[in-house]
């Protein structure tokens, strides 16, 4: 007698082989000298950028002088240290990223870089990057991998050395740095960008005074073909790099890209960290493949030394997978299902802005950790409109009052944070006895080049609207026509 099986259970047992053979080439071994060699790399990076912080006073511009901070929905509690301390965290955080540079006490180092850092922009909205965000995103994946167990400190002083890292840290580096890529090119494909090259042909009308390049920039060509070749880089750089043959030539058009966009704009280590990030791109032996290159041109040695500039090889003897024990096997579907996690995160965050509709670049909900990396120019002025409740006078209200420079710029054509602030003044007079009042804003901004138009709705009392992550019915529609004076393509 024969049996079948219950049609019920056939889906099941192909998902679970399906997750078997998934599990498997994540938990594949590849050679660790990529992830040591990314860990030095960054360390270094991120002590650069410390230094660069301390150098050139930008810590007192951004964190001491400001009397008001802008705080994240839910971080209302997150103030600055006292100047002193402030000053200090930086140099230990400079500190820091060198021992992660060199695997020193890696365990305890890189966990408090990465609490330290992502700190830093929580005290305030307005000092928002998103390679700072990166960073700290690349920090925690550091973290928690076993990135210092080869070259570093920790490695010499240890007897655990490892010569290989489950392929699963590999994929998951590659994912995050492509979802900066991908996403930050879907940004791009708006009307704005791709019909009328803005902002860029703003930004380089500007810059026509630039050596070589400026006189470039005054023909009509221009910006649209550099806003085009933008979106065609961002969006199709991971699949190249993901190629073997094309892998060389993609990674010489990231570090042609990166440097170009460098020169033109103040965008400070963002260009560094995305050329040392796609790196992770090539095969886990390429910086024993580099050693061995530099040891044969300078006569110490063969250039087919350890590693290979192929695709990485089968790993035998104690690198090669073994079945793994109970405990270790719920220990390793436990770090799939975290990795899983980030991922979907990593995901859902920069497509909130559905839930939201309407011009992103315009009311700016699901704008921030999303990778819409230069994408708008906005320009406005805001004034608040503060009428005692009880007697009817009136104040006109300026933002510098309670603002530096650089907030006040950032505040202008972002509306919580005009919300924020209408919520700061009205504290603010209460409390000089001038209360009870409502706060309305006269926001009036420009988005790429548009006319001015209004951000915020005249008639509502911003002092009396909860901040939250719910779709902000105080904010106007934004303007439909396209920017005046620009044909499209």
């Amino acid at each position: 007698m024969t049996t079948t099986e219950p049609p019920d259970r056939a889906p099941s047992r192909g998902l679970a082989a399906a997750w078997s053979r998934a599990a498997g080439a994540l938990a594949r071994p590849v050679d660790i000298a990529w992830l040591a060699a990314f860990r030095a790399l960054f360390g270094l990076t991120m002590c650069v950028s410390m230094a660069r912080f301390i150098a050139y006073g930008w810590i007192d511009e951004l964190f001491v002088k400001p009397s008001f901070h802008f705080k994240y929905w839910g971080f209302a509690w997150v103030e600055p240290l006292p100047p002193a301390g402030m000053h200090a965290l930086f140099w230990a955080l400079g500190a820091l990223a060198l021992a992660i540079a060199l695997g020193l006490m890696f365990r305890v180092a890189a966990p408090l870089f990465v609490v330290g850092f992502t700190y830093l922009q929580v005290i305030d909205v307005t000092t928002y990057l998103n390679h700072y965000y990166l960073a700290s995103l690349l920090g925690l994946l550091l973290a928690v991998s076993p990135a210092h167990r080869a070259w570093s400190v920790d490695a010499l002083f240890s007897r655990r050395r490892e010569r290989s890292v489950p392929a699963a840290w590999l994929y998951l580096f590659r994912f995050q740095v492509g979802v900066v890529y991908t996403f930050a090119g879907l940004a791009k494909a708006h009307g704005d960008w791709l019909l009328h090259a803005q902002p860029l042909r703003i930004w380089l009308g500007s810059r026509t005074d630039m050596p070589v390049l400026g006189p470039l920039f005054t023909h009509p060509w221009a910006a649209p073909l550099m806003s085009w070749a933008g979106f065609l880089f961002d969006t199709s750089i991971v699949w190249l790099l993901l190629v073997r043959r094309l892998r060389p030539f993609a990674y010489v058009a990231v570090i042609l890209f990166h440097a170009v966009t460098r020169a033109l704009f103040p965008i400070g280590m963002f260009p560094v960290i995305m050329v040392l990030s796609a790196l992770v791109f090539f095969p886990p032996t390429w910086p024993g493949w580099l050693v061995a290159r530099a040891r044969a041109l300078l006569g110490h040695g063969s250039a087919g030394g350890h590693g290979s500039a192929g695709e990485q090889p089968a790993l035998a003897g104690d690198l090669a997978a073994s079945p793994a024990a109970p405990p270790a096997r719920r220990l390793r579907a436990l770090g799939l299902a975290l990795g899983a996690a980030y991922c979907a995160v990593q995901l859902a965050l920069p497509l909130r802005f559905l839930a939201y509709g309407g011009n992103v670049r315009w009311h700016e909900q699901g704008m921030r950790f999303s990778w819409r990396v230069m994408v708008r120019e906005k320009n406005g002025s805001v004034t608040f409109i503060v009428r005692n409740t009880q007697t009817g006078r009136t104040w006109h209200v300026s933002p510098r009052e309670y603002l530096t420079r650089q907030q006040e710029r950032e505040m202008a054509g972002q509306p919580d944070l005009i919300l924020q602030l209408s919520r700061h003044i009205r504290g603010d007079f209460e409390r000089r006895g001038r209360g009870p009042v409502e706060v309305r804003a006269d926001a009036l901004v420009s988005l790429n080049g548009r006319r001015i138009a209004r951000l915020i709705d005249p008639g509502v009392d911003l002092a009396s609207v909860r901040d939250g992550i719910a779709p902000a019915s105080y904010i106007l529609p934004g303007p439909k026509e396209p920017p005046p004076h620009l044909r499209p393509l």
